[in-house]
């Protein structure tokens, strides 16, 4: 195994770019999409189940099937990187806005208020597999409806947890943060790295 080169199992903009920051290489490794997405990666909540177990349930699971996909596709091993990240509010589990409908909705909820942004990451060997989920909270001021429509209306909410990017125009938005800017973005930089270095890479 190269410790020095890992998979990335995530479609993510965000997540490379935070990869990248931290001076780590990787490959991306897909999993199939729309009507022929894989099951065992489905992230749709179980029902009754909390937003941590279920970040903690679907960065594990996409890791376990990438070492299943390494196996099958006669890849060379490495270490596999996975994350999912989901918002709480009310006790509800908000992930990615179906459309714009549905983006406005969300943020109009969020409108005001604190949330709660959980990310579960996992690192696999192959062998064995370390999860971990990181949890920071975000106020959002009180937002105006053609304020929202408006960051809705750019696209920029339709494939983010939350319909917002903290890092794009949402930055507009948030009063207040408590926790970590790169788990909010959808990958907690010092704990991703904890993980890694316990698996073997070295930076």
């Amino acid at each position: 195994m190269n410790p020095q080169r890992i998979y990335l199992a995530s479609r993510s903009p965000r997540r490379r770019e935070l990869l990248a920051q931290i001076g780590v290489s990787f490959d991306i490794l897909c999993f199939r999409a729309n009507a022929r997405a894989d099951p065992e990666v489905d992230e749709t909540p179980h029902p009754g189940e909390t937003a941590d177990a279920c970040v903690l349930r679907l960065a594990q699971a996409k890791a376990e099937h990438g070492v299943r996909l390494i196996a099958r596709r006669k890849l060379a091993p490495r270490i596999i990187l996975a994350a999912d990240t989901m918002l709480e509010v009310d006790g509800c589990v908000i992930g990615k806005p179906v459309d714009q409908d549905d983006a406005f909705a969300i943020l109009r909820r969020l409108s005001g208020r604190s949330h709660r942004v959980l990310t579960g990451v996992a690192v696999s060997s192959g062998a064995e597999t370390r999860v971990l989920v990181h949890a920071s909270v975000v106020r959002f001021r009180p937002l105006e409806e053609a304020e929202i429509r408006r960051y809705v209306s750019s696209g920029e909410p339709m494939d983010k947890a939350g319909a917002y990017g903290i890092q794009g125009g949402a930055g507009l938005f948030v009063e207040h943060i408590s926790g970590s800017f790169t788990g909010i973005m959808g990958l907690p930089l010092c704990e991703t790295g904890l993980l890694l270095q316990a698996a073997g890479y070295r930076f």
